[in-house]
């Protein structure tokens, strides 16, 4: 299998056309906990083995070259987190209000883990679903028994209503406690809003009636979508109130309106839309700026003749309105047995990459989800380690939240293979150096910062052993840079020469 898998990687490694590696760009997958589950594999792993299988995922996926985790720690108004708000999910525990055993905070895990590991950390919250199933044991401290008016159920499931004001109080105050108390880089919705539509019609009459703030029967469709925008405009307000630097994305169903539909949509035919469907008015948010990152789940192959990658893709680029735009890819879809010919096909997903790095609009992707990389994807693994990832790359800033550099380093020395260095003082966070880009070149060779090929290493701590480059020993150049929070990053410092 290995030797099939490289073949595939020579294939594609001389057939597809070489597109440059950005210094800048998002590489990020997501780690699902409920559903199609990542982590943990199974229910009643003790404490230990879920830990070590937290490692085992960071390790892949930094060895791939991600420099993103998008975990999922609230699916159903449950926390893989300690709180007070709302129970430990059963999905960490096999019972819902247990904590681990022995006791261990996972969200902070992650956190740690990732940030060691030069990765950020978004943490991935569902707003609205309660429970998967209707009849599911809940735990006695739940806000369903506390506060049952909130609550509809919708086929078989339990969802807050967006319609009630204190629900989308609950939610802010929900993510303001995660944001406050934890460490982490973003807070992350993915395309569940209202849900999508059943044969039946969403039971929020009541609430209409009770909150309709005007609107009219007919009118009830804007109702909704004001309701998601008011909770979206809510969380961004409270998130950087909070923590300037805590970055807000998006993850919305790849298709906003169909152009049938809306002249500014887009040219597809998909069953369902972010706008008429989920009442998530997207763009909107994009334009008013209440979300820092978008990143559209563009679930579909190159040449879909009802909703096609590429086209989405360019459809996308033109709606980020400053803000930053990112794609979501299917490996899910990627198997030798799949029974659309495309999925078969190795150079799927690497063409999808391709087409990305030449919309300058859209800054990098992710991929749903992370157990499938432990799977048959036709090379796509060493695709990206050996090709399309092979250097590091930073995640691009965010200058709407800040665009001052921070301080270079103060002193750089090198003692054999290894290099020390030290900064100054910052008492603003979000001005304190965060991480360090360390560049190498041979020593006479042209050197660009701007190119990822030159970047040997993302550091997290001040001092880094290099590894032996060369048989016989050369002079090379090295070079090290500041990373504050968002990634903007500070002049260099003068290179010292190492012979490596």
């Amino acid at each position: 299998m290995k030797r099939y898998c490289l073949s595939l990687f020579l294939i594609l490694l001389f057939c597809l056309p070489i597109v440059s590696q950005p210094k800048y760009e998002f590489r990020a997958v997501w780690v699902a906990t409920v559903v199609n589950i990542d982590w943990p594999s199974k229910q009643g792993l003790s404490t230990e083995e879920q830990k070590k299988e937290v490692i085992d995922i960071l390790n892949m996926h930094k060895k791939l070259g991600m420099n993103a985790i998008i975990l999922q720690v609230r699916p159903t108004a449950d926390a893989f987190y300690k709180s007070e708000l709302e129970p430990w999910s059963q999905y960490i525990t096999g019972t819902q209000g247990q904590a681990p055993n022995p006791y261990y905070d996972p969200l902070n895990f992650w956190i740690e883990e990732c940030h060691k590991r030069g990765m950020e950390l978004h943490a991935w919250l569902n707003p609205y679903r309660v429970a998967m199933k209707y009849d599911q044991p809940l735990s006695t401290s739940h806000v369903a028994f506390t506060h049952p008016e909130w609550i509809l159920q919708y086929g078989e499931k339990l969802y807050f209503d967006p319609g009630i004001p204190e629900t989308r109080e609950f939610v802010t105050k929900v993510v303001q406690d995660i944001v406050t108390r934890y460490d982490l880089d973003a807070i992350h919705f993915d395309d569940y809003f209202y849900p999508y539509p059943l044969k039946e019609a969403f039971p929020d009459t009541t609430s209409f009636r009770l909150y309709n703030r005007g609107f009219l029967t007919d009118d009830i469709a804007d109702w909704r979508r004001e309701n998601v925008d008011i909770c979206i405009k809510m969380l961004n307000d409270s998130i950087k109130a909070s923590k300037p630097w805590v970055k807000f994305g998006i993850s919305p169903f790849g298709v906003w309106r169909n152009k049938t539909d809306d002249p500014r949509g887009s040219d597809t035919q998909a069953g369902s839309t972010n706008y008429d469907h989920l009442y998530a008015n997207i763009i909107k948010w994009q334009e008013e700026g209440w979300i820092d990152y978008c990143l559209p789940q563009l679930y579909w192959r190159i040449g879909h003749p009802l909703v096609d990658f590429e086209l989405l893709a360019n459809w996308w680029k033109n709606h980020a309105y400053g803000r930053a735009m990112y794609i979501g890819q299917a490996p899910y879809r990627v198997s030798p047995d799949s029974k659309t010919k495309e999925w078969t096909e190795p150079d799927q997903l690497p063409k999808q990459i391709n087409i990305l790095r030449t919309i300058p609009e859209i800054g990098g992707s992710s991929f749903y989800s992370s157990k499938w990389f432990k799977e048959n994807l036709l090379g796509f693994q060493d695709s990206l380690q050996l090709h399309y990832y092979k250097n590091p790359a930073l995640i691009p800033p965010m200058p709407w939240i800040d665009n001052t550099p921070p301080q270079p380093i103060s002193k750089l020395k090198r003692s054999g293979k290894k290099v020390k260095w030290q900064t100054f003082p910052a008492t603003s966070e979000m001005d304190k150096p965060w991480q360090y880009v360390v560049y190498i070149n041979e020593a006479g060779q042209t050197f660009n910062p701007e190119e990822s090929g030159f970047i040997y290493d993302i550091a997290k701590l001040k001092e880094l052993k290099f590894k032996r480059l060369n048989k016989k020993k050369k002079k090379y150049e090295v070079r090290i840079s500041v990373l504050d929070r968002l990634n903007n990053e500070s002049t260099m410092s003068q290179p010292v020469i190492l012979k490596l």
